[in-house]
Parts: C-alpha cells; structure tokens; sequence
C-alpha cells in the first residue's frame, strides 16, 4: 500500500501542477490605446487564447511608446499604427519583419457649432488650417502615439506649427486617445481621433464627425516579433504564433467580426502588401 501510495502521489502533484504551468504560459504585447479602448482586443484575444492556450498580456500606450518597450525587451510583440516608425525599429535591429494586420481612418470631430466652419470640407489639411486661423481649440494627444504622429503630419502639410497656439487654442493632453476625446468634448474643441475609439466612446456631448474620407487619414496597423537575439527572454515561439494567427483567416475574421452598433471598425489586410489609400 505504501509503494502503491507512492506510486500515485507523484501522479497527484504532476496532475495539479500541469494546469497550473499552461495558465502560466502567455506573451506580452505592447500596442495602442486605440486597440485597446475601442475594444478590440477584448473580442480577439479571448479568441486566440482559447485556440491557443496562450493569454495575451496588453501594455496599451501611444504608438511611440510601445514600440519603446520593444527596444527595451519589455514586451513580446508590438502592435501599433506608425508606420515611419515601424519601419525604423526593423531598421534597427529591434524586430520584424512587419506585417500588416488591419486598416480604419481617422477622423477629425469638433463641437456642432463648427467655429472654424470645417464641416464638410472633405480635405484634413485645409480644415486644420481654418482651425489654426480661427483660433478655434484644438486638443492633440501630444503622445508620441500614432495619432499625434499623423496629426503633426497633417500640421506640416498645412505649413503650420501649432507649438505657437500652445497653451492658447492648441492643448495638449499627453494621455490616450479616451482621455483627448473627453477633454475635447469637455472644452468644445476640435481632435484628430481614430475612428474605432471614436465609435466606442460614450461621452460625445454635442461632438460630431466633421472630417473624413480624406485619403491623408488612412490609418495602417502593423505588428513586429521583438527580435529574441538582442533580448534572449523574449518569449520568440509564443509571440511569432499570435502574429501567424493574426494575419491568418482566424485572426483577420475576428477582426473583422469585431463591431459596434453594427459597425466594422477595422478592416483586415494582412494580405495586402501595401497599404490601401
């Protein structure tokens, strides 16, 4: 009986400790507020986990932030919306290669009244520049995220540097894509948003879509492996099977069943070498 209970009781603690290293077994992914806050991970990733039994981990900041905790080794995976600057981390040694993953756009909302008279305009570049000439508020995320990227692109075709409103009627929030949404529709101010976030926040107030379809507001999203050669922990089998699964038909049809209301927030395009414009 002795033996027999020796025999069984190695079984008993390998039984117990087996589940206990798979819900131990996950990646980080460092990624954008906007793919956090307008939901989307909260319908994909459940997903892959249950197909993989790897959990998902999500450091959400801005865009120029997560890729930060790439070069710092801090996360597995980095899935943002910057395009310049993915391409510089590859370039750099820091991961890759990049793939892409999905597309939305971006749009500029601004209280009903318009007291720059932007509505309808059609071209992202001349409204900022009536902003600028009104005077109008208008608050940037002031990030480093893909958006404020964007936006200071946006900024420079118009031949503007909004740093000489600032403090007046350009503000900057220094938070995520949420946090700059509330303060614009606190204060009746104009922002550039992406538009999943724009269609999961609540609070909108009086603000409105004022500004899309311009080509220049096309909105790309990439993923990138941190390279496991400059930093050996990261977790390189784990990390390259969420981005296989991402940019495969599993991943690319969750993100596309993902919507709002009835409405597709991001569309998949792994498929597609370069982006639609």
């Amino acid at each position: 009986m002795r033996i027999a209970r020796r025999g069984v009781l190695p079984l008993l603690l390998a039984a117990m400790v087996q589940p206990a290293l798979a819900q131990q077994r996950s990646i980080t992914l460092a990624s954008t507020t906007s793919t956090e806050q307008s939901g989307l991970f909260g319908h994909i990733l459940p997903i892959f986990t249950r197909e993989t039994g790897i959990a998902v981990r999500v450091v959400a900041l801005g865009s120029g932030q997560a890729l930060d905790i790439g070069r710092r080794g801090d996360a597995d995976v980095v899935f943002v919306h910057d395009r310049a600057a993915e391409e510089r981390f590859v370039a750099e040694g820091f991961g890759g290669p990049r793939r892409h993953v999905m597309f939305n756009d971006f749009v500029i909302t601004g209280p009903a009244a318009d007291p720059a008279c932007i509505a309808g305009l059609g071209d992202s570049v001349a409204a900022l520049s009536r902003i600028a000439a009104a005077r109008a508020p208008f608050i940037s995320r002031g990030d480093r995220s893909g958006t404020h990227a964007a936006e200071l692109r946006l900024w420079q075709l118009a031949g503007i540097d909004p740093a000489t409103g600032r403090g007046q009627w350009y503000r900057e929030v220094g938070q995520g894509m949420g946090a700059a949404l509330n303060t614009a529709a606190a204060q009746g101010a104009y922002v550039l948003a992406d538009r999943g976030t724009w269609l999961s926040f609540r609070n909108r107030q009086d603000q409105r879509i004022l500004i899309e379809g311009d080509a220049r507001l096309f909105n790309q999203y990439g993923v990138m492996l941190v390279n496991p050669q400059r930093h050996p922990h990261v977790k390189a089998a784990d990390g390259q099977r969420f981005i296989d699964w991402l940019v495969a038909a599993a991943g690319q049809a969750a993100i596309a069943a993902f919507r709002i209301n009835g409405e597709q927030l991001f569309f998949p395009n792994a498929d597609k070498p370069e982006p639609i414009s």
